[in-house]
């Protein structure tokens, strides 16, 4: 059973039982490719990424997920602050019974060449994807409009 299930433009989407959420995830590409890891919590590829926690900027966060899920240390200046992901029906679900509205800052990274990475305890897989691959999966519903957006466009 799936840890959390993603909402995004459904017609009867949970109520939020939690304030909004702010989160930070990156549009990571290298040779035309995209990076997205296989999520463990739902067993769905998306974003790297995850929460901002109190104290930080969007930036940090990011830059700190980058490190946590990667294990590679981005400088702040090789990312690209993208666009802000924040209506109503973006909604995480955890089995706990918690439910967030999600605002998402997207961010992105262009790498020269594909990185040596060790997979985190949150992802099953790391893995870059070409254009036509991603026909071939199923992302994350509040990540699949934001990698249309700055991806696949």
């Amino acid at each position: 059973m799936a840890i959390v299930t993603f909402y995004r433009g459904h017609p009867n989407p949970p109520k939020t039982t939690m304030p909004a959420h702010l989160g930070a995830n990156a549009i990571i590409t290298c040779n035309g490719k995209i990076l997205l890891e296989k999520r463990r919590d739902c067993d769905i590829w998306g974003l790297i990424g995850g929460g901002v926690k109190k104290q930080e900027t969007s930036l940090q966060a990011i830059t700190r997920e980058i490190y946590e899920e990667l294990g590679l240390r981005i400088p702040k200046e090789k990312l690209q602050k993208l666009a802000v992901y924040g209506e109503p029906g973006r909604i995480a679900a955890f089995r706990d019974g918690s439910i967030w509205r999600m605002v998402i800052v997207v961010f992105r990274l262009e790498l020269e060449e594909e990185p040596k990475m060790r997979i985190s305890e949150e992802s099953s897989d790391l893995r870059f994807f070409s254009k036509e691959e991603l026909k071939d999966i199923e992302i994350v519903v509040t990540h699949s409009d934001i990698v249309e957006d700055w991806f696949l466009k």
